[in-house]
């Protein structure tokens, strides 16, 4: 199974210049609002239509503006997953799953089906107003895959629903995509969703897509300092190379050792707040005098805002997030004068 997608569309004030190729993975587009991400999975849907480019779904061809091939969505086998769900409002759970099942099939078993793997069972016969949240989104789940679609793409599908709820129904979500060999697109805002359910990822800013490889690989070695940002990195600043080992961090004032080679191209270095340790006054490489600026609690951990003691400028704050452990236990509930960036944790952007 394979997606392939390379696709050019001008909007006002925005284009979209998206290539993508995935084989029957989970992928996960991360990116701000308003950058591009739904948009993309609408050329794919046929809902949007690009102004160059090819889209071609396992060697069917569904766009291909040189030789003016512009498949309807009917046509498609695109499983399409809108934010809101789309239910019609006045059939009931088993009228709404199989509504786009294709007529030469067995309607009654695939419903019965679909009920049992979305655990839908004593609600065939409600409607969608009467429906949790949750259960709607089984439902529209349901209604797809009955369709039997060769890709599904998922619009944003947790963002209107509670913390508790949202991770039990990703549990869920990621169990069902596992039983179907099926290209799957989830986009979404939230990093910790696509950690949590895709293989593989791509990474989308201002229309155009600057990452995409395997998951885990561009959560903990990013190349841009956009995908840094957005997978989390909290700490970025301005640098620029001094030796093979050596840069500069402009934005905290200080010279860092790196444990990778610095290549030309090296632009901004990063560390996650997490990584950020506590300073030995016996070492000085990597360490810096710091002054305490912010303090915030948050349920399991301390957010501490710091500044380069020998840099007083408003704007240039050092996140550390520290556990209420080590908080409490190592560091007796007070902000140390000296931090340390471990070598090993920097990471090199673009």
């Amino acid at each position: 199974m394979s997606l392939y997608v390379d696709i050019k569309k001008k909007y006002k004030g925005f284009d979209l210049d998206v290539s993508l190729e995935n084989k029957g993975q989970r992928l996960g587009i991360l990116g701000a609002s308003g950058c591009g991400k739904s948009l993309t999975l609408k050329c794919i849907a046929g809902i949007e239509k690009p102004d160059e480019g090819k889209i071609v779904l396992n060697q069917k061809v569904l766009f291909d503006s040189s030789n003016r091939i512009n498949l309807r969505p009917q046509k498609r086998k695109v499983g399409y997953m809108f934010q809101n769900y789309a239910l019609f409002p006045n059939m009931t759970v088993a009228k709404n799953i199989e509504i786009g099942i294709e007529r030469t099939r067995d309607k009654h078993h695939i419903v019965e089906k679909m009920i049992n793997l979305f655990q839908l069972d004593g609600l065939e016969n409600r409607y969608p107003y009467s429906l949790s949240g949750g259960q709607q989104q089984r439902v529209a789940l349901a209604r797809i895959l009955a369709f039997e679609p060769e890709v599904l793409l998922l619009d944003e599908p947790f963002s209107a629903m509670d913390s508790y709820l949202k991770e039990q129904l990703q549990q869920e979500l990621l169990e069902v995509l596992k039983k179907y060999e099926v290209d799957t697109l989830i986009v979404s805002h939230s990093r910790d969703e696509i950690y949590k359910l895709c293989n593989n990822m791509a990474i989308i800013e201002k229309g155009k897509m600057i990452e995409l490889g395997n998951t885990k690989d561009i959560f903990y070695n990013p190349i841009n300092a956009a995908t840094a940002r957005l997978t989390g990195c909290k700490n970025i600043s301005k640098a620029y190379k001094i030796s093979d080992f050596e840069v500069a961090a402009l934005n905290w004032n200080i010279v860092l050792k790196t444990k990778k080679k610095v290549t030309e191209d090296i632009t901004y270095v990063g560390i996650r707040a997490h990584d950020i340790r506590c300073g030995d006054p016996l070492v000085m490489e990597n360490t810096m005098q710091v002054t305490c600026v912010g303090i915030t609690e948050t349920p399991f951990e301390w957010n501490v805002l710091l500044h380069n003691r020998d840099e007083s400028s408003f704007g240039k704050n050092i996140w550390w997030k520290i556990t209420k452990g080590y908080w409490k236990e190592i560091l007796k509930e007070k902000a140390p004068n000296r931090i340390s960036f471990p070598s090993e944790k920097l990471v090199l952007l673009k």
